[in-house]
């Protein structure tokens, strides 16, 4: 077997070079600080490249990479590689989505710990040549409640050390099932059920749009005027203007925040100015002990893919041939789009989640529609980036079936449908490509109906009464949400409508509000495709 050539074109941590150094059949070259010219000049001589967060892997880099087969970041974000561009060429994009899990976890707990205890209020205060034992009295942890907000791999790892640290700990997670979080000691309850009990809060989620201003005026007034605020995860799950106005008024007791919704955080943040709020400049990952983990990790990955052809912890879909690939691609869109519409419904502890092929689409493989599907649902609820090659292990750890069926055609020449199930109910939704290949729905919890699942869209039940459809239209009109496009299935038997509202704009909470007041509208959901 010929050697492969791998460039390291970032700085790397000694562990994962010697890696590459020590590995059979490989040729190192590391050449951190490399601009683009000069990446272009050369990656057409590796079948593999390592990076971090400096070097921008374009598509003129991919273009000149005419060997590449791998590109491996050291860490979670890609940010800097065009996935798209990757994916054409047939290049497998890895990351280290867990490198960062541990050290991440223990900066949450360690600003907890920090937090209730006045730690840096006292020791800037002995700094200034003072003894103020009485003015930093402090809590303890022990026998308190921790509330944790998403049980990912970071989530999960706060919550084995907190139990370690004799916290009862409950946590909210839309698809983790009840039982697996009995399993992991954790009792699974409703946000507003864990605002209203936790002494701390710790947030492990995902910034979407579900999330962003989670913790704002309203979730402030729920909390217990004692509580500690946590956010090591993303900035923009916190308002911030709101924070400083709950700790301000005496509604939440501190927070401790190491990330920020701008980064660098403005020097004129009033949350600077707050002696009950602590700050650390986004420094979750950042220990020697992960960045050696990462550079290990990326190493190892990348020559079991280059030598064996293991595939672990892709952000994309390796590659396929080429005519299945193409036959395939607008049915992975369809199954995406329905997982992720169905993700953003309302939680039902979920136990699984059936994917059902007909026609076609069966014919081509059920797995990678099934696998496309999942990685959909999980991504509005996970802090870590999910593809279909890591969802099915994100599922398992979540206690979520994944089923794959393949049925003969219906009406339609080729479906998908998704079905999730869990002890508060089912979701269902099935589409099918469009003419231009376009993922349309034709059918969401029973309704027959036919809309274009992309952008921001509307889901309303109501009853099937005249007006109910102008009042939302005017009411949009008036909040200057314009209208795209609008679908209606009704079950006349029940004399009950869904109507899919696909708008230009996002519809904001106030909106929200106003058209669940709309007399006969019976719930109303938004969500982004």
């Amino acid at each position: 077997m010929a050697n492969v050539r791998v460039l390291v074109s970032d700085k790397l941590a000694e562990a994962g070079l010697r890696v590459l150094r020590e590995a059979r059949g490989v040729e190192l070259e590391f050449r951190p600080g490399m601009s683009e010219d000069e990446l272009c000049s050369v990656i057409g001589e590796y079948d593999g490249l390592i990076i971090r967060s400096a070097t921008q892997v374009t598509p003129r880099v991919i273009e000149e990479a005419h060997r590449l087969r791998v590109v491996g970041r050291a860490g979670i974000g890609v940010d800097n590689v065009d996935i798209p561009a990757a994916s054409r060429r047939g290049i497998v994009v890895m990351n280290t989505p867990t490198g960062n899990s541990v050290t991440t976890a223990e900066h949450a707990l360690a600003l907890l710990a920090a937090l209730a205890r006045k730690i840096p209020q006292a020791v800037a205060s002995m700094r200034g040549g003072k003894w103020e034992k009485s003015k930093f009295q402090g809590r303890e942890i022990a026998y308190k409640t921790l509330g944790i907000i998403g049980l990912g791999n970071i989530g999960r790892i706060v919550a084995d050390r907190a139990q370690g640290l004799k916290l009862k700990v409950i946590g909210v997670d839309p698809v983790m099932s009840s039982d697996r979080a009995a399993e992991l000691g954790i009792e699974l309850v409703e946000f507003d059920e864990l605002l209203k009990r936790a002494d701390f809060v710790t947030i492990h989620a995902p910034l979407t749009p579900e999330t962003k201003n989670m913790f704002n005026d309203s979730a402030f007034e729920k909390m217990k005027s004692s509580a500690l605020l946590v956010n090591a995860a993303r900035g923009g799950i916190v308002d911030e203007e709101a924070l400083a106005r709950a700790i301000t008024e005496g509604k939440i007791a501190g927070a401790a925040l190491d990330v920020f919704s701008k980064e660098p955080i403005d020097p004129d943040s009033p949350l600077l100015r707050l002696d009950d709020v602590l700050c650390t400049p986004h420094l979750g990952a950042s220990t020697s002990e992960a960045q050696e983990r990462v550079a290990i990790e990326i190493a190892e990955q990348a020559v079991g893919y280059l030598q064996l052809g293991i595939v672990k912890n892709a952000v994309n879909v390796p590659a396929l041939p080429q005519e299945i690939a193409e036959r395939l691609s607008p049915y992975l869109d369809v199954a995406k789009a329905l997982g992720s519409l169905i993700g953003q419904l309302d939680p039902i502890d979920v136990r699984e989640l059936r994917v059902t092929c007909t026609g076609e689409a069966g014919e081509l493989g059920v797995t990678p529609i099934a696998r496309a599907a999942l990685a959909g649902f999980l991504e509005h609820h996970l802090e870590e980036p999910v593809n279909p090659i890591s969802a099915p292990y994100e599922a398992q750890e979540r206690g979520i079936r994944l089923a794959e069926v393949k049925e003969a055609s219906d009406r339609y020449a080729t479906t998908v449908r998704v079905t999730v199930t869990g002890e508060k109910g089912i979701h269902t939704a099935t589409g099918t490509p469009g003419r231009k290949g376009e993922p349309r729905l034709v059918g969401l919890e029973g309704y027959e109906i036919d809309a274009v699942m992309e952008g921001s869209v509307i889901i309303m039940r109501n009853q099937d009464r005249p007006g109910v459809i102008g009042s939302v239209g005017t009411l949009l009109g008036s909040r200057g949400i314009n209208v795209s496009r609008m679908q209606v299935g009704l079950d006349e038997k029940r004399g009950q409508a869904l109507a899919l509202w696909n708008v230009d704009s996002t519809v904001g909470n106030d909106a929200l509000e106003d058209l669940r007041g709309i007399d006969h509208v019976s719930s109303v959901h938004t969500l982004r495709l």
